[in-house]
């Protein structure tokens, strides 16, 4: 049987879905409104002050009126007069409420309100007998009801879970938590003001891409259905800011969100942020000089040192960063010599005898990848560049001259973790070429599809400059200049499954 459009359809919750305090709330709405003082009909409530500012200048707004409005987060009644806190953005501040100074019928409407209640005071600034600096409020507006009840104070909202999944009630308790993303948004800032000062121009490329290209990271597949086309997340920015460097751009960058359809773990999230910037004619010894000025600018206007406090250890994050091949660090870690190897089959035999795990078809180069991650990664806490790696692993980076075998590529770790990569670009569209159709083979033999991006490669044919380019993650820069751990502590609403209805 159809649903009658015109007729109205019922909306409200059934007792049997709301707990007691819910119903009760929702009775004081149902008065409210039919008393005609609907709170969710106000439009505006002019705010001349948030908390901090009234805290901070309490010297030259002692005695003045001020009008502030924020959550009701606490609230103690004490006959004719009573204490609450708001909770603005910018933190609590106390405000003083007395019967003989607000009426009889507003007083009672305040005692009435709960707690998560939205509201507007006006009032002068003073400070109590015991030295709090508080609001002595002259009027109360209702601006929004809060429906639900907020986790107790003093245990706040402690499941992660449910934290990431209602990241808005997580940031009512945990105040602390819209810390770490004012920070974010301190960190983004600190980064395009580095950029825009060494003469980067910020840009946009497309997110939605047409070509699913041959790289080691899976993407997430839509459809267009004007044009009948299936098309692609992007999972980076490279290949279309290497077009504006052929297109007479000197420098330019990308802050921008990209997509993996991979899995999820304390550093990897499914979409995530990301920064990319190529400059023409530097190598990626020039990005390694970028990148120590650049992590020690954001962090000394950020937090206000280059030391900075990470997972339990002093990160020092001023120049100079340590320095090693790849094939050197392996050397050091598990005494395996990457020259030695002569084919990929003495490579899979290494680590077959160090039970490292790696793939059937694995080349020398993954070889000496799957030793560093098993060996390596976890034990560069100071800040590192790992240079010098293996062609069969950075299809986009250019050979070295004196080593054709190796790239002039490197990754840099922090904490364990990589936190960005970075290479001389490779501008030669023959050998591209040959490396895009590389990856679509073994892709293919993975039974993945993925193509060569033929108007890529036409680009480098009308001649990329040599460029030098680097990407890095925002999310874990964020990470270490707040000292998280996850990646979903610095994400406001990070990927979660659904929960079963």
């Amino acid at each position: 049987m159809g649903v009658d459009a015109q007729q109205p359809q019922e909306t409200e919750w059934t007792p049997q879905q709301l707990s007691e305090q819910e119903g009760i709330r929702r009775e004081k709405l149902k008065t409210l409104v039919e008393a005609g003082q609907n709170p969710y009909a106000i439009t505006h409530f002019s705010v001349t002050h948030d908390s901090a500012e009234i805290l901070s200048h309490f010297d030259t707004l002692e005695g003045q009126d001020v009008r502030i409005a924020g959550r009701m987060v606490s609230k103690r009644v004490m006959g004719k007069a009573s204490f609450a806190h708001l909770l603005d953005e910018r933190g609590p501040l106390q405000f003083y409420v007395r019967r003989d100074d607000v009426g009889d019928a507003a007083y009672a409407a305040f005692k009435d309100d709960d707690l998560g209640d939205v509201i507007g005071v006006e009032g002068t600034v003073f400070r109590t007998q015991k030295g709090e600096i508080s609001v002595h409020a002259k009027t109360l507006t209702l601006l929004t009801k809060c429906l639900k009840v907020l986790p107790e104070k003093f245990h706040g909202l402690k499941d992660p879970d449910l934290r990431y999944r209602q990241r808005y009630v997580d940031m009512i308790v945990n105040p602390e938590v819209r810390d770490t993303f004012r920070k974010r948004s301190r960190i983004i800032a600190a980064v395009r003001e580095f950029l825009d000062n060494r003469g980067f121009i910020e840009v946009d490329t497309p997110v939605l891409q047409t070509v699913e290209i041959g790289a080691a990271a899976r993407t997430f597949k839509t459809h267009h259905n004007a044009l009948d086309l299936d098309m692609f997340l992007r999972i980076e920015t490279e290949l279309y800011l290497k077009r504006l460097i052929v297109g007479g751009f000197r420098r330019v960058y990308e802050v921008g969100r990209l997509f993996r359809n991979e899995g999820m773990d304390a550093t990897h999230n499914p979409e995530f942020t990301s920064v990319e910037t190529y400059e023409a004619y530097v190598d990626y010894n020039a990005l390694m000089e970028m990148v120590e000025q650049l992590y020690a600018t954001v962090a000394a206007r950020v937090c206000g040192s280059t030391l900075v406090p990470s997972a339990g250890e002093m990160i020092e994050l001023q120049a100079p960063w340590r320095r090693v091949t790849m094939a050197q660090a392996v050397k050091d870690a598990c005494g395996v010599e990457y020259a030695d190897w002569k084919t990929d089959e003495e490579a899979r035999a290494c680590l077959d005898g160090l039970s490292v795990r790696c793939e059937k078809n694995a080349k020398r180069g993954d070889c000496l990848a799957a030793l560093f991650d098993e060996y390596v990664e976890a034990t560069l806490i100071q800040p590192t560049f790992v240079t010098d790696y293996p062609v069969d692993i950075s299809p986009l980076a250019k050979r070295k001259p004196e080593n054709p075998d190796l790239t002039e590529r490197f990754e840099f770790f922090i904490n364990g973790h990589e936190m960005g990569n970075a290479f001389s670009e490779l501008n030669d569209p023959i050998d591209q070429r040959r490396r895009f159709e590389e990856q679509v083979r073994l892709r293919a033999a993975e039974g993945i599809r993925a193509e060569v991006d033929e108007d890529f490669v036409t680009a480098l044919e009308y001649g990329l400059p040599p460029t030098g380019g680097l990407g890095f993650g925002i999310d874990r820069m964020v990470m270490l200049l707040t000292d998280n751990a996850s990646i979903r502590d610095v994400l406001l609403f990070p990927t979660m499954k659904p929960l079963q209805a």
